[in-house]
């Protein structure tokens, strides 16, 4: 199916919580189906040059306040009232990315990203505690054991590194990045203010 959106994720990266509810609204009106890439936004840094932009920008006057004033126009604009920094932002997602990673081998990418965001980005759970992680996945309807285990291997290590590898050759720097089209294949958007933008590619 060509119409599709594909985003490039992790749940380290604010604005895949901030674009996640948008992004289903706009691709359940299109009738378009959305797929997950699950990858590590460190990596992609790394091999892009990139950095977070409170790093990146904070020797540029005025630009941080300005980028917080338009993710706070964002949220208004969309009523993601219940979005909170998490506590220990910027955390180290690769366990999380790894099992989401995992899911995704089971047909089941959106649906573990979905469940987990909320718990994240709302509740704060405790993503460096395998306790608390393990609950939060397993009330979110997952078998945390399994995933955890597969998560450990080289097959689901290799296979998140490949995704990084991959998108960063597709042109994606950052987060969110979207492909538009077919599998693979799309046109590439990035940031969330790009919303218009991918519908009208979606309605053409």
């Amino acid at each position: 199916m060509s119409k599709r959106v594909e985003l490039v994720f992790d749940f380290v990266s604010p604005n895949a919580y901030l674009i996640w509810w948008p992004l289903r609204d706009l691709v359940r009106r299109t009738g378009a189906e959305l797929d997950v890439i699950p990858v590590f936004l460190g990596g992609m840094h790394k091999l892009t040059g990139n950095a977070p932009p409170m790093i990146r920008d904070a020797d540029v006057k005025g630009k941080v306040e300005y980028s917080m004033l338009e993710m706070h126009r964002f949220i208004a604009k969309h009523n993601l009232t219940k979005y909170k920094l998490h506590p220990q932002f910027p955390f180290n997602s690769i366990t999380l990315q790894r099992m989401l990673f995992a899911a995704d081998q089971d047909g089941r990418g959106v649906q573990f990203a979905e469940a987990m965001l909320p718990a994240i980005w709302e509740e704060g759970v405790d993503v460096l505690d395998p306790a608390s992680l393990g609950a939060a996945v397993t009330a979110a309807g997952f078998d945390a054991k399994d995933l955890y285990e597969r998560s450990q291997t080289d097959e689901v290590k290799q296979g998140l590194a490949a995704n990084t590898d991959n998108v960063v050759a597709r042109g994606a720097f950052g987060i969110p990045t979207m492909f538009v089209g077919p599998k693979g294949a799309g046109e590439m958007f990035f940031g969330k203010e790009r919303l218009d933008q991918i519908e009208d590619e979606l309605n053409k």
